[in-house]
This record gives C-alpha cells, sequence and structure tokens, in this order.
C-alpha cells in the first residue's frame, strides 16, 4: 500500500512543495530511503521508528521505501520526521488518510513522539496558499511562526499522537488560531532608539549627523573616516534608530531571512525592528555571504532592509571585501553549492568605518601621525577603488574638541520623522517604476526626469563635477541619486544646484 502526504522545503528563502510517498510491502524488513535525502533526512529512519513505538502505535516489520519527491532536488533537515512517521502509519493503516490531500506536515520528532521546532516554517508556509493546500501542521513552537501567513489555517501540535487524533477526527482541534504579532511597529517600539543609543547622545559632528540623515532617508551607503575616539562607531550605531519602521511586507522579507537562519525571537513572532549587524573584521567569506548545506544566509543578508555596519573597514579580508560589490549593486547574494544556486536577498545600508592611516592620526591636530607614506598608501588600497566607487558617501569624522554649549541636538525620534516624510515622498514619486528608494534607481531611471527632475543648474554643475573631480560615470549617479534625496528631505520636487553640491560635499575623495 502507497500514501502520500505533503510537506514543504526551502530553496534560499522560497518555499516549494515535497511529497512524501511511502510504500510497504513484503520482504526483508528494512526502511529504505530515497529522493537525494541528506544525512539528517537518512537518520530520520531511526527517529521515526522510535517516535512511532513510543506513541503507542506498531511499526510494520516489513520492507518500507520512502520517497520524497521531486527526487533530483536535496533534501535537508529533520523537517521531514513528522510526514514520514505518518506515511509510515497511513499506509500501515493504522490512521486515516482521508485529509492527507489537503494538509502539509513538517516538524522534527525526538525519540518519544514529541514535536521539536524547525528552521524555515514563515518561508515554507508563505508557499501554501500557491499550491492550494488549505491547512498546515506544525509543532507548537513553530505555530506563531506560521500564523503570519494570512488566510492561512494552522495546526499546533506538541507530539506525533496528537497529529494521529486530528487526521483521525478529520478536523483541527477546536480553539483559537495561534497569532503572531504582525503591527509596522510605532516610535515606541524596537525601530526607536533602544540599546542602540540616540543620536542626541553624540556631541558636535554636525556634519556626520545630517550624512547619517540623508544616508537614511534615501539608503545610501557610507563611509566614515576618522582617527580613534572620533564617534564612528558611536554615529553608525545610530543609524538603525532613524530608519522609518518596516512596513508589514518588510517585516515578512526580513523574518524569512532570519526564519531560514533560525534566529526568529523565541515567541515565534515576526522580526520588529530593523536589523542592525555589526560583524567582527574576521569573518570569513562563508559567515558574510552564507553557506553551509543547506545553504544559510550570512551577515549580508541578516542585515537585508536593516543596516551592515563594517568596523575597520580595511581589516577585513580583500576577498570579504570583494563580494560585496554584488549585494551594494543588485541587493541579493547569489551562492552556488553543489551544482545549485541559491538567492538570499540582502538590501542593506553598508555604514563602514576607517581610519585615515595604520596609527589613525592622519590629519589630527591633537596627535601626530607616524606613519611612511608607503604605509598610508598601502594601508588605503586594502579597500579597492571599485568598492569605494559603490559607497555613495565618504564622511570626514575629526575628533571631536571641547565641549560647548550649544542648540539642543536633534533626537533619533526627531530625524526618524524627517526620514520617515522623506521616504513617503520618494515611494509615492518612485511607484511608476516599482522602486521605493532613491538609491534603487539605476541609470536608466537617473535620466527619466519623471523620476529626478533635475533643475538646468543642477545638471550642468554634475557635468562639470565629473571632469573637474575627476569622477566616474558610476560616482557620478550616485551622486545624482543622494542629490535627489537631500532635495525630498527639504520636500521640494526639483534637485537645484545647492543640492548637488550638498552632495557632492558628502563624497570626499578618500583615496
Amino acid at each position: 500500500m502507497v500514501s502520500r502526504v505533503f510537506s514543504l522545503g526551502v530553496a534560499g528563502v522560497d518555499g516549494y512543495l515535497v511529497t512524501v510517498e511511502v510504500d510497504i510491502s513484503p520482504g526483508l524488513p528494512c526502511f529504505d530511503i530515497v529522493g537525494l535525502p541528506g544525512a539528517a533526512v537518512r537518520e530520520a529512519r531511526e527517529r521515526v521508528r522510535a517516535a512511532v513505538v513510543n506513541s503507542g502505535f506498531t511499526f510494520p516489520v516489513r520492507r518500507i521505501v520512502a520517497n520524497l519527491a521531486p527526487g533530483d532536488v536535496p533534501k535537508a533537515g529533520a523537517l521531514y520526521d513528522l510526514p514520514l512517521a505518518v506515511g509510515v502509519l497511513a499506509a500501515s493503516g493504522q490512521v486515516s488518510d482521508a485529509c492527507l490531500s489537503r494538509w502539509a506536515l513538517l516538524g522534527e520528532l525526538s525519540l518519544d513522539g514529541v514535536l521539536r521546532p524547525v528552521r524555515g516554517v514563515l518561508p515554507m508556509c508563505l508557499a501554501l496558499p500557491a499550491l492550494g493546500l488549505e491547512v498546515v501542521l506544525v509543532p507548537s513552537d513553530n505555530a506563531a511562526e506560521a500564523a503570519a501567513v494570512p488566510g492561512l489555517r494552522v495546526g499546533a501540535f506538541g507530539s506525533l499522537s496528537e497529529v494521529c487524533s486530528a487526521l483521525d477526527g478529520g478536523s483541527l482541534p477546536a480553539g483559537g488560531r495561534p497569532t503572531a504579532d504582525f503591527s509596522s511597529g510605532d516610535e515606541g517600539s524596537g525601530t526607536a532608539a533602544g540599546p542602540l543609543g540616540d543620536l542626541a547622545e553624540v556631541e558636535g559632528q554636525d556634519h556626520a549627523k545630517r550624512a547619517l540623515e540623508v544616508a537614511a532617508a534615501g539608503g545610501h551607503n557610507l563611509l566614515l573616516v576618522g582617527p580613534p575616539g572620533a564617534g564612528k562607531t558611536m554615529l553608525a550605531r545610530r543609524l538603525a534608530g532613524i530608519l522609518p519602521p518596516l512596513t508589514p511586507a518588510e517585516r515578512l522579507e526580513v523574518s524569512k531571512v532570519y526564519s531560514v537562519a533560525g534566529l526568529l525571537p523565541a515567541a515565534g513572532g515576526l522580526v520588529a525592528s530593523r536589523p542592525f549587524r555589526a560583524p567582527h573584521h574576521t569573518s570569513s567569506v562563508a559567515g558574510l555571504a552564507g553557506g553551509g548545506y543547506p545553504p544559510v544566509p550570512g551577515e549580508l543578508s541578516l542585515a537585508h532592509r536593516g543596516v551592515l555596519f563594517l568596523d575597520e573597514l580595511p581589516e577585513f579580508r580583500r576577498e570579504s571585501l570583494e563580494l560585496l560589490r554584488q549585494p551594494l549593486e543588485e541587493g541579493v547574494v547569489r551562492l552556488v553549492r553543489k551544482g545549485r544556486s541559491v538567492i538570499f536577498p540582502a538590501r542593506f545600508g553598508l555604514v563602514a568605518a576607517m581610519n585615515p592611516c595604520p596609527c589613525g592620526f592622519l590629519g589630527d591636530p591633537g596627535r601626530d601621525c607616524r606613519c611612511t607614506p608607503a604605509e598610508i598608501a598601502s594601508y588605503r588600497r586594502r579597500v579597492s577603488g571599485p568598492l569605494l566607487d559603490r559607497i555613495d558617501m565618504h564622511v570626514e569624522v575629526p575628533r571631536p574638541g571641547v565641549t560647548a554649549s550649544g542648540p539642543r541636538a536633534p533626537t533619533s525620534a526627531e530625524v526618524r520623522r524627517r526620514v520617515t516624510l522623506a521616504r513617503e515622498r520618494q515611494a509615492l514619486r518612485l511607484a511608476p517604476a516599482g522602486l521605493t528608494t532613491n538609491s534603487e534607481m539605476e541609470a536608466g531611471h537617473l535620466r527619466d526626469d519623471d523620476l529626478v527632475r533635475m533643475s538646468p543648474a543642477a545638471t550642468e554643475l554634475a557635468r562639470r563635477a565629473v571632469s573637474r573631480l575627476g569622477l566616474s560615470l558610476r560616482a557620478r549617479d550616485r551622486v545624482l541619486r543622494v542629490a535627489r534625496t537631500i532635495a525630498d528631505l527639504e520636500g521640494v520636487e526639483e534637485v537645484r544646484e545647492e543640492h548637488v553640491a550638498e552632495a557632492l560635499g558628502h563624497r570626499g575623495m578618500v583615496r
């Protein structure tokens, strides 16, 4: 007898259907799993056998073959324990198969039949409506995560015996539907200053604060250059606090990445705040881009829709820095593992910090720099020109002087309100092109006057900057994007000459 149980798999951050077919026939007792199973799937044989027996059922002493279709796609993880166990019980007539054509099952089994949570439930459940399945059965600890999918009926269970009772009864147990926190956030949420601190705590550095505001408003990348103790890290850590709250769609995007990585909040809800990731400069390429089998997201993807902070930029390995090029241009990370390609989203705001020289005191009026010109040149060459070209703003952060009383510094909440208004203007203007922020505009969009709206004087200043400052065409385009953001912060429709001038001022020649 053959039984069929629907389950799910995940490739990158997208779910797909997996059909678990179980055949029980006469022959020497065995339990074989085919369909490119990984090590964890092959080990499911022993977990399933013990869970079935310890849940009060009889494990068939016959030839059992389980096929995970499609057979040409590798299967990994322990999430197929539950569908394999139910498939064995259905094929042996110990549980009803009436609901198996409409329900999807996933979950890891302990040896006593208790269900354990698994990774990637959110992206897998998001694929269910398109597959025509109306119900998903998950471990109790994954219930809130699955319930974030609108319109999906979720059955949360603690053990194999509970799942079998529901199958025999033909319906989910009575009770309220699991809920997930799906609000968009507000000023009291984690999107505010929170543990990362408030911008008002940074003394001085008005130019750098203005650059942070522009970067937040347009989703631009930022490089801070200054001596030790100037406040580069302090500034960078406050960027997440001035970004607008995550929209519901963005919360789903970010939560899908964290679900695959197994980093969703313990309560099972969605990610509430924009991510802030600060990997150490010793991080490997796999740690940044992602990897493993099955591939899991790295730091670049974990920073999706948030902030990626790279402190001591020249200390990162050259290959680690060069892999930033594609995410900065396309907003994705493409990995090829065992002949298969997966794509992880990686549209983040990059904030990098570096010293002007190896000792850090070049140009500091309070300390003497003892680095030789050759040492300075070698230090700066660690960051390639093409990578610097992809960073929108290069801002010098000098050592602050003696604190003096002055006007009250704006708080993160005040700056965030201005940033949110600027983003709303961008989203309205860029909607015909399917874009949301100025940083997403490509070269063709910058030639569209309906999207950029450059004044003749601003266009002429940008043209002169290319010839006099030696800007590449890519650098010129980035200046135009920043100028458009500055105009959005002011609430004006047309990019004027002073906006381009300020954008050029935010692009100091680091090299």
